[in-house]
């Protein structure tokens, strides 16, 4: 029994911080590109300012974020999922900054960190207009 209880928990650990964590990787990876816009649409980069990227790119991470965190824990961390998902991925953004400091050819910039915490509190309170706070699953 006990080993069955702890495979649910496992697989529904894995079905929500798997996208978290794919997600964040491909952050990682744009972010560690000399030449993004080779790896872009280009007229995303022509047409939409980079903080328009940066918002929505953050804002997907946000609602990821917060659904991991309402719905693949529990406790206080569940309780407390909106605001808890907004500084993780605000956080994220802080690294992104770091990690593009030292990439050549990019730039770190704080206003790139605003655009990315606005869109993890629009994704995050998205999540949650969108599809509630609903029960948890272990409730």
């Amino acid at each position: 029994m006990r080993d069955a209880v702890r495979q649910d928990v496992t697989l529904q650990m894995l079905w929500y911080w798997t996208p978290v964590a794919v997600y964040a990787g491909a952050i990682f990876f744009l972010s560690a590109q000399s030449h993004p816009e080779e790896q872009l649409p280009s007229f995303l980069l022509k047409e939409v300012s980079d903080k328009v990227l940066h918002t929505v790119e953050y804002a997907v991470l946000g609602g990821l974020c917060y659904r991991a965190f309402r719905w693949g824990l529990n406790g206080q961390v569940a309780a407390r999922a909106l605001i808890i998902a907004i500084v993780a991925a605000s956080l994220y953004g802080v690294t992104d900054e770091v990690h593009q400091f030292f990439v050549p050819f990019r730039e770190s910039s704080w206003l790139d960190w605003l655009a990315d915490t606005l869109g993890a509190v629009i994704g995050a309170l998205s999540w949650r207009f969108f599809f509630g706070v609903g029960p948890h699953p272990r409730d």
